[in-house]
């Protein structure tokens, strides 16, 4: 199975990408993945490959439970490379309570989660039986017995850092483990704040013009009635790399304004490039509707994540960028499954309807309805708008019959909205709307 631009899987469920790594000349990326339902499930990894971040091959599973501590769910972590061997970093989910009717569900949150590692020699064969190793880790009465999560593993020089995800009394937090050989761990330090959720997921960090940048994913950041109350967020950060002393700030910025977005993990690209790649959460695919895929949930487009002047721009990457700057007609692209791209820009009062998705320019912000193209689908918001855009919009969409992205500014702002209809609907049809016409 071949994607291109957006990584799906073959069938079934797919959510948070893991271990994005620019190895041996390729892009690999696994992703969470349950094989056998359009529906979260017990985690394996799936893997696809690239060459250019465009062109991607499903490579199969990589990884899956066959330990008692990772019996229910290979669940999210990252990949390092080290003397050209492929390190994987990941938590395993062991249920001390299975539901007796859905033994890929637990009860009570009853899980008992431990950081495994496993070592493969190519980035292609993964000896799940055999390679798998439990990582100890050492708590001390502060740090108790956290629900650890999806760890961040990077080394610099001799030290290996580890940074997990956590909450503390409803407040969410990331921990700091630091090691020596990369497998025996020691507590460094915890970052803790009540403006980052209930508990933060998915946590990530790196250094940019001599700037920590840290971007996470707290839960229950927007509760309310439409999902979704957990939300991709970053935020420049004071970071000591001798001691794990991580400061954020109170405030912080989404993503993507799409609200769609979730999971994004980051590497470095061929080019040395800051990339990032992001979960497109979809609501459930499981009806009888013929405009919903057997599939639920897509990756998004690569993007090129830029410290400017205090700000995180998310570029369209150029290898993206220059695949999809052939002229393709919107009937071609409906045809062929092809993204079909969009360059314009949208002055106040101006809208683009792209067959019934609804862009406008109010108030100042870019405003993404798709109201039109969700039907049926009423627990998801339908409208969300990015911050106040002072002087020229100039838009740049990406349209996949299930996914649209609009880069604004160059990635100043991104707004990303997953839709349903069929690509003839999606694609067939687009018009722009001057101001009073």
């Amino acid at each position: 199975m071949k994607d291109f631009v957006h990584v799906k899987a073959p069938g079934n469920w797919i959510n948070d990408p893991n271990g994005f790594i620019y190895y041996k000349g390729k892009y690999h990326l696994f992703f969470q993945h349950f094989p056998h339902a359009p529906e979260w499930g017990t985690m394996h990894w799936g893997h696809t490959v690239s060459e250019d971040l465009v062109h991607w091959e499903y490579q199969g599973i990589a990884l899956f439970p066959t330990k008692e501590y990772d019996q229910n769910g290979v669940f999210s972590g990252t990949a390092l490379e080290e003397d050209g061997k492929l390190k994987i970093y990941y938590s395993a989910v062991k249920y001390l309570k299975p539901n007796p009717e859905d033994i890929h569900r637990v009860l009570d949150d009853a899980i008992q989660t431990s950081q495994a590692m496993i070592v493969s020699e190519d980035g292609f064969h993964f000896n799940n039986w055999d390679k798998k190793k439990v990582l100890p880790t050492v708590h001390d009465e502060e740090v108790g017995e956290p629900k650890m999560r999806d760890p961040k593993v990077w080394k610099d020089g001799d030290s290996y850092y580890m940074m997990m995800g956590s909450s503390y009394h409803d407040a969410g937090r990331v921990l700091f483990y630091t090691s020596k050989d990369g497998e025996n761990w020691t507590y460094a330090n915890q970052c803790r704040s009540e403006s980052y959720g209930w508990t933060i997921e998915c946590p990530d960090l790196f250094s940019q013009n001599d700037q920590w940048i840290f971007i996470g994913c707290p839960m229950r950041l927007t509760p309310g009635e439409k999902k979704y109350p957990d939300q991709a967020v970053w935020a420049l950060a004071e970071f000591d790399p001798k001691t794990c002393e991580l400061k954020l700030p109170d405030t912080h910025s989404y993503v993507d304004y799409g609200l769609d977005l979730y999971a994004p993990q980051t590497t470095l690209d061929a080019e040395g490039r800051r990339v990032m790649i992001s979960w497109m959460r979809m609501p459930m695919a499981v009806t009888d509707s013929t405009d919903r895929p057997a599939w639920n949930g897509m990756m998004s487009s690569a993007r090129v994540v830029e410290e400017k002047e205090g700000h995180l721009y998310f570029h369209m990457h150029p290898q993206v960028d220059a695949y999809l700057s052939a002229e393709t007609t919107a009937e071609e692209a409906a045809e062929s499954g092809r993204v079909f791209r969009i360059r314009t820009d949208l002055s106040e009062g101006e809208t683009l309807n792209i067959g019934g998705y609804v862009i406008s320019r109010s108030e100042g912000k870019i405003v993404g309805d798709r109201s039109a193209v969700l039907e049926g689908c009423d627990e998801v918001r339908t409208v969300d708008a990015t911050p106040v855009i002072e002087g020229a919009a100039q838009l740049d969409i990406l349209v996949n019959d299930h996914l649209i992205e609009i880069f604004v500014n160059d990635g100043q702002y991104v707004l990303s909205h997953v839709v349903y209809g069929k690509s003839k609907k999606i694609f067939g049809k687009y018009e722009k709307v001057l101001v009073g016409k």
